[in-house]
């Protein structure tokens, strides 16, 4: 179902790259690596913008130096100081998430209105979120869907999801459903795979629209391989119950909900424990329900436990105590290694980027603001 526009986990900045679950990692011994670091040092000390930006990537992710996100974020904002709207954009970004900085909702705006500016789109996109909600200003709706108006004018599909959903629930603009999804098809046609999410929804689950269960399988498919988490659980709980629509809808449902698990989304991992418990496309499997029910309370917390007290509690009867521990350690070591709830797992290929970035972790209550989270290994 559309997310309610309060609750929607992705700032509005457009982010930017690759793949994985993070990890902090040690600096590359490559020895061409550090080398190419020296150099771009060098030139970067003596004032190249260009440079000034790779070097912020490089402490980012630790390529070819530690990771440290103070020093990227000092490379950022000296790039951004020099005049460089991407990097103006990005320490805006850094100074309203606190990645490397503290939080300084004043100072982000102030670096987004001058990549604004510059006639950086991205970032009127991220004052149109910061003034729809209050972030460091007086809340303004109609101000932002303005700016969010102007950025989809100029090219930016991620605003045109954004005004999408400000129609959807009549937030700054009147209540247009019908206007809503025209902005929906608007923003997919600039392959914003948000776009394809909400339009799969509309399609599969929302109760007042018309469904078209093939339509929103390509729709929630094309999110999903974009690396949009929410896409692959609804994906999964798509092909659960419309085996119909694929050959192989039960093995490509769990390829998505496994996906969804270890990206943190609780209600994929207790799926998949509904799922090994009842049996389905399988034979039912105490043991592999448990886990995965001890996985989802973990990850979701008070919600997930409330929902899964009933089911745990039957299967505890049914296992023997050694079981039990047995899973529960096991499920405690999964979430050692899957600590993090992301929004979005980006894609292979952009290692190399000046803005590397691996994922973006769900934002915390009230924040609007996920973590960006630098290339790793998992």
């Amino acid at each position: 179902m559309i997310r309610n526009a309060w609750t929607i986990y992705r700032c509005g900045v457009v982010l930017l790259l690759a793949p994985a679950f993070w990890t902090p990692i040690a600096a590359c011994a490559d020895s061409d690596t550090a080398n190419d670091v020296k150099q771009v040092r060098k030139l970067a000390e003596h004032g190249s913008v260009s440079d000034e930006v790779t070097l912020a990537g490089d402490y980012f992710t630790g390529r070819g130096v530690p990771q440290d996100s103070t020093m990227a974020a000092y490379w950022y904002e000296r790039a951004a100081g020099h005049g460089s709207p991407a990097a103006q954009n990005q320490i805006g970004y850094f100074y309203q998430v606190g990645i490397g900085v503290p939080v300084d909702p004043k100072r982000a705006l102030h670096w987004y209105q001058l990549a604004s500016a510059s006639g950086f789109v991205k970032a009127k996109v991220n004052m149109a979120v910061v003034y729809l909600h209050g972030i460091g200003v007086p809340k303004n709706e109609e101000f932002a869907a303005q700016l969010l108006t102007q950025a989809y004018q100029e090219g930016n599909g991620t605003a045109a999801t954004y005004l999408g959903i400000l129609y959807f629930f009549g937030i700054g603009v009147p209540q247009d459903k019908a206007a809503a999804e025209r902005w929906f098809e608007s923003a997919l046609k600039l392959h914003d795979p948000a776009a394809a999410f909400d339009l799969g929804s509309l399609y599969s689950v929302e109760p007042d629209h018309p469904h078209d269960l093939p339509k929103a399988l390509a729709l929630l498919r094309q999110a999903a391989d974009a690396g949009f988490v929410q896409a692959m659980h609804s994906l999964g709980l798509l092909l659960v119950n419309h085996t119909e629509l694929e050959p192989n809808a039960p093995q490509e449902a769990r390829v998505f909900l496994e996906q969804a698990a270890n990206a943190g989304c609780w209600k994929s991992s207790a799926t998949l424990g509904i799922l090994a418990r009842n049996g389905w496309n399988m034979s039912p499997d105490p043991k592999e329900a448990y886990l995965r029910f001890r996985i989802a309370a973990l990850q979701g917390g008070a919600p997930a436990n409330q929902f899964l007290k009933l089911d745990i509690e039957r299967l505890e009867a049914k296992l023997e105590a050694q079981e039990r521990k047995t899973a529960e350690s096991a499920a405690k070591t999964w979430y050692d290694h899957h600590p993090l709830t992301l929004a979005f797992v980006y894609k292979e290929g952009t290692q190399k980027s000046a803005f590397p970035i691996a994922a973006i972790a769900v934002a915390p209550e009230g924040s609007f603001a996920g973590q960006l989270l630098p290339l790793g290994s998992s």
